[in-house]
């Protein structure tokens, strides 16, 4: 059963939140972030993505950026930019995107309940990030940003969040960047807290939503503490790493669609010809068409959107990977046609978060940077959780969760 606990966070006064607040570190470029924190000191792009400190060019890695990140978070907390609470709490988060909400609960999540696959992951890492994010847990002893996990829903904690949702929030601010508002509540109370504490601990399972190489860092961290503590007892702090945990009912997944630069030598017509072998392809004209159900792709290729739908047999509803059409879309395209077969390290595709629409996709073919995009329908939370509970692991590029989890709001320090 999932263990979580309160924690004393550290925050923005909340005069300051919105200078402070930022984007996850892993959603823009170091120059984008430099952009975006301009000439604002108390931006977090600043602890965040350290690199911005230094001339463009800077490695993200050299050592200097890392001790950065730490001296900005000393300074932060010196301005009084950043204050810790004096009592352990939990902290209530919505985020409203396109007028619905949803409700996450912040808390301490266990180190070792990732190792005991109560934590259940559906991606698979890599290494250099995982490192990455290790370093700058270990050089702040903080976590700066929380992971985004999932949990059954569960009634006790659903009116538990709606008797909250109807206060006065601590924060209450529409984002600049994403348009989308974000509100945060301290949940303080003593009864309230133990209640949290005891309805997750009937969860059998949380899972990671986003935030996988965070998660997978902070566990590295967990056990490096523990091997470098002679007197090591598991309920040091440096056990437990935050974590925003909302009720898998209200998420929202967005499609994750891919872009490629050529035709693998192949013409149009023989493409489209190559593809009929496995899909029913439909000419749909130059309006944009997007994919109506699983097991459905729209293709944009020479100005025109094509309906593809994968003919029986071509997948496998009761296997959890063999149904999805991240898959599908890439056996039986990306693969077969394009003969790409590594999503993670072959150049010759892209990849275009949902959010940003068909039209993102026109944009990039037509401009003649890419030769043709699928878009696909998107993964619902149902067969991530089926996929995370059969121990497997979905195929790269398949989920695009919105809106983003903001950093800068609540930091849990290790020490």
């Amino acid at each position: 059963m999932a263990t979580v606990k309160p924690f004393r966070g550290i925050r923005p006064p909340v005069q300051y939140v919105e200078q402070v607040e930022s984007y996850p570190y892993d959603v823009l470029s170091s120059d984008e972030a430099r952009e975006a924190a301009g000439d604002n000191e108390k931006s977090f792009y600043h602890i965040n993505m350290p690199e911005i400190n230094f001339p463009q060019g800077t490695d993200p890695t050299d050592d200097r950026v890392y001790e950065e990140a730490n001296r900005q978070f000393q300074k932060f907390l010196a301005k009084g930019w950043l204050v810790q609470d004096p009592t352990e709490n939990y902290y209530l988060y919505a985020q409203t995107m396109n007028d619905r909400t949803q409700y996450g609960i912040v808390v301490c999540a266990l180190a070792d309940d990732y190792h005991k696959g109560i934590i259940k992951r559906h991606e698979l890492t890599r290494r250099e990030k995982e490192d990455d994010r290790m370093r700058h847990v270990m050089v702040t002893n903080a976590n700066m940003g929380p992971a985004f996990f999932a949990y059954p829903d569960d009634a006790v904690l659903d009116q538990l969040v709606k008797r909250y949702a109807r206060q006065k929030p601590e924060y209450n601010f529409v984002a600049p960047e994403d348009g989308f508002r974000h509100r945060l509540w301290v949940i303080a109370d003593k009864i309230d807290i133990e209640t949290i504490t005891k309805e997750f601990a009937k969860m059998p399972s949380l899972y990671i939503a986003d935030g996988h190489h965070r998660s997978a860092a902070a566990v590295r961290v967990a056990d490096e503490k523990a091997k470098a503590n002679p007197h090591h007892t598991g309920k040091e702090e440096y056990n437990y790493f935050m974590a925003v945990c909302f009720p898998a009912s209200q998420l929202t997944i967005l499609d994750y669609n891919r872009v490629v630069k050529d035709l693998n030598g192949l013409t149009p017509e023989a493409f489209l010809k190559a593809l009929s072998e496995d899909f029913v392809v439909e000419k749909k004209g130059a309006e944009d068409y997007h994919p109506q159900h699983l097991h459905e792709f729209s293709l944009y290729l020479d100005k025109c959107w094509y309906s593809l739908t994968a003919r029986p047999g071509t997948y496998d509803d009761n296997d959890p990977i063999g149904c999805l059409d991240v898959d599908i879309s890439s056996r039986l395209i990306l693969d077969k046609l394009m003969g790409i077969k590594d999503l993670r390290s072959d150049k010759r595709v892209d990849f275009v978060g949902g959010l940003r629409g068909l039209a993102e996709l026109k944009r990039r073919v037509d401009s003649g940077e890419m030769r043709w995009a699928l878009a696909l329908y998107p993964v619902s939370m149902k067969q991530i959780m089926n996929i995370a509970d059969s121990g497997k692991i979905m195929p790269p590029k398949a989920t695009w969760f919105e809106p983003k989890l903001r950093s800068g709001l609540v930091i849990h320090t290790i020490e």
